[in-house]
């Protein structure tokens, strides 16, 4: 029987003092089912160098399989201002494409856990301007060590497109996301976890966004829901032409620890 994991096969207990679902917070494949709300303000968008606005729901599942193997699942839902592309054309709002990742998970040690699988890309942006208009599939990969206050992980996933609009472009990109988190007392944490991507298709000179920054953030319980709350600032050093130059990020996730 497969069962929504709340603690997961390969870790003993779930810490639920405040550092300890600091830390779950953080891990790319946790014991606990936990729903990040992230806000991205990418300032500098050309041809204006206005700000686009993306809010990403991103729901994390675990659920328990026999011989103590573990699926996480990770959904991206998107909703997007997006400003002129062009000039005079003005701004666009509404739904931009949604991720799917599969981790399955091997019976692993309390300090590092890692997990792989399919990512699916369902092409339900609401305008074009604001998706790739295909389906897309693909490998993904995590993995996360965890030492005293430390924990350390990457996710990394690449999308190719194999239906859809044919009018529209073919796609191969990809996702590559370090994490490195150093917790504090109380709940509170410094965090480093940019997202880096690549766009096979694009000309050399388009194809990466790198950011570089830093984050902090602090769990707390209000009226015993656990919440994770940190702010994150990058700075793109390596970006595609009309690309945002600096982008704040603000997560507000739900916990939900058994």
């Amino acid at each position: 029987m497969i069962v929504a994991s709340h603690p997961c096969a390969q870790a003993q207990q779930t810490d639920l003092t405040l550092t300890g679902l600091a830390k779950q917070a953080k891990n790319p494949l946790p014991d606990i089912i936990n729903v990040p709300i992230v806000h991205n303000f990418n300032f500098g968008t050309a041809p204006n160098h206005d700000m686009q606005y993306v809010l990403n729901v991103q729901p994390v599942i675990p659920f328990h399989l026999p011989g103590d193997w573990n699926l996480v699942t990770r959904t991206i839902l998107a909703v997007i201002n997006q400003p002129d592309v062009d000039r005079g054309q003005g701004s666009t709002f509404g739904l931009g494409d949604t991720d799917l990742s599969l981790f399955l998970s091997p019976p692993s040690s309390e300090r590092f856990i890692w997990g792989f699988g399919p990512v699916i890309r369902f092409p339900t942006a609401s305008a074009d301007v604001l998706g790739g208009g295909k389906w897309g599939i693909g490998p993904t990969l995590a993995g996360v060590f965890t030492s005293g206050p430390w924990v350390v992980g990457a996710l990394v996933n690449n999308v190719w497109s194999f239906a859809g609009d044919s009018t529209r472009p073919a796609v191969n990109q990809m996702l590559l996301q370090p994490g490195v988190t150093y917790n504090l007392p109380d709940g509170w944490f410094l965090t480093y976890g940019p997202e880096m991507t690549a766009d096979w298709k694009a000309p050399s000179r388009d194809r990466w966004t790198v950011p570089i920054g830093i984050g902090a953030g602090k769990v707390v319980t209000i009226a015993k829901q656990s919440l994770n709350l940190q702010g994150e600032a990058y700075y793109n050093v390596e970006r595609p032409a009309g690309a945002a130059t600096w982008s704040f990020i603000f997560t507000l996730q739900l916990l939900f620890p058994k």
